[in-house]
């Protein structure tokens, strides 16, 4: 009878210590100040009803819904090239256009949500008045507080190898949502125009 193969065990992550703690605790803080004080904006401020519009669209809302389709799909593409990267999927392992597809795609995703923000945050507000819009109005917080956070933890020394990945999930998951409860939304309600 022979032995039963040992199969190779995962490294080890040591436990968190103060440093580690101390590491994250920065991107944490400053994650938090960002979502409270955009919810607290968003909140106080009165909302105008009026945002910067682009030629060629029928009107501010559908300039929203396109920007934030546009902002999805290049956060689709940041999921797909971090998990090459990750080794995950291993179709494009080693190629030398991960990296820079990666960093553009993401710069690009962030700078197409700037606009979506602030018509949320200056002409419609912080708002509650269903499930649908308190839960936008939550994501779209949390998903500038969870990308401040993955923005310090880049540069940031003595991070945990585990912290990019789940911050990065963090973004992508609340883009996911602001995209599901905005623009999938309109397109299957009032439908797909201009």
């Amino acid at each position: 009878m022979g032995v039963a193969a040992v199969p190779p065990s995962a490294p080890v992550e040591p436990p968190p210590n103060r440093k580690t703690l101390a590491a994250l605790l920065v991107p944490l803080l400053v994650a938090c100040l960002v979502a409270a004080g955009l919810g607290v904006y968003g909140k106080v401020h009165e909302p105008t009803g009026i945002a910067v519009n682009l030629a060629g669209f029928s009107g501010p809302q559908t300039v929203k819904v396109w920007l934030a389709t546009v902002a999805f799909l290049l956060a689709l593409v940041q999921l797909f090239t971090a998990l090459v990267m990750y080794g995950r999927i291993p179709l494009f392992r080693g190629a030398g256009w991960l990296g820079p597809v990666h960093r553009w795609s993401g710069r690009l995703a962030f700078l197409v949500s700037i606009p979506v923000a602030m018509h949320c945050l200056y002409a419609l507000g912080f708002a509650d008045y269903d499930a649908r819009v308190l839960v936008h109005s939550l994501l779209g917080c949390f998903f500038y507080g969870a990308f401040a956070a993955k923005m310090l933890i880049l540069t940031r020394k003595g991070v945990p190898n585990w912290a990019l990945p789940v911050f990065g999930g963090l973004v992508f998951t609340a883009l996911s949502g602001l995209f599901v409860t905005s623009a999938l939304w309109f397109f299957t309600t009032v439908g797909v125009k201009l």
